[in-house]
């Protein structure tokens, strides 16, 4: 246990050393990122995603897209001089996989769905609205083309495996609360306040997680 405890600190003292590296592109993507952040509220998200559906009400997913903060920290652990893992590669991951969600669970809901009609649909062009800024704002590293790191890369062939096999069964509730957490961790610099001392990226205390949202 406290060498698990000690692995995981390791990783989130590596993660909180790479985040200087994009936070000059900060101010641009706050705007987008903070209506994003809006409308993923602790309210809208129990009222769309769990009180809208079937109790014990699952969609399916790749193991992958299950993007949680532990998954954060254990890819800066694996992250070196020779393969870094840098911020905007976990920001994409992010993103990709946001996305993928509310794709997902888009495709099961009917077209009259006040889940579809009053929150998701508009929630997915929020996410498209922030992409665009989000490349924007990335348009160096779009030029120089670098190849992701080993532990990144399997992640991104499962994502887009053909004949995929690791499925795993999540509620519409827990797609979203997940690109939440991750959310305030990946871009903590969007929202840390002067007197805010908690930390977005903390990992192990559940109960003070649970409060972010």
């Amino acid at each position: 246990m406290v060498q698990s405890e000690c692995w995981l600190l390791r990783g989130l003292l590596g993660f909180i050393c790479l985040l200087p590296v994009c936070s000059s592109a900060a101010p641009d993507l706050c705007g987008p990122l903070k209506t994003v952040q809006d409308s993923l509220n602790a309210t809208l998200r129990r009222r769309y995603m769990k009180m809208h559906f079937p109790i014990n009400y699952t969609v399916q997913v790749r193991y992958e897209e299950v993007f949680r903060l532990r998954n954060i920290s254990r890819l800066v652990n694996t992250s070196n001089e020779e393969e870094p893992v840098l911020p905007r590669d976990l920001q994409d991951l992010w993103l990709y996989v946001s996305q993928q969600g509310i794709k997902k669970v888009l495709r099961v809901l009917p077209e009259r769905h006040p889940t579809r009609r009053k929150y998701l649909s508009d929630l997915e062009n929020l996410f498209k609205k922030f992409e665009t800024v989000f490349k924007e704002g990335n348009h160096e590293d779009q030029e120089n083309v670098r190849e992701r790191p080993e532990s990144l890369q399997t992640i991104w062939d499962h994502l887009t495996e053909q004949d995929y096999k690791g499925w795993k069964s999540v509620t519409p509730k827990s797609i979203l609360d997940n690109c939440y957490r991750t959310m305030l961790c990946l871009f903590k610099e969007c929202f840390t306040k002067e007197d805010d001392n908690y930390d977005y990226c903390e990992v192990y205390n559940r109960r003070k997680e649970r409060k972010t949202t």
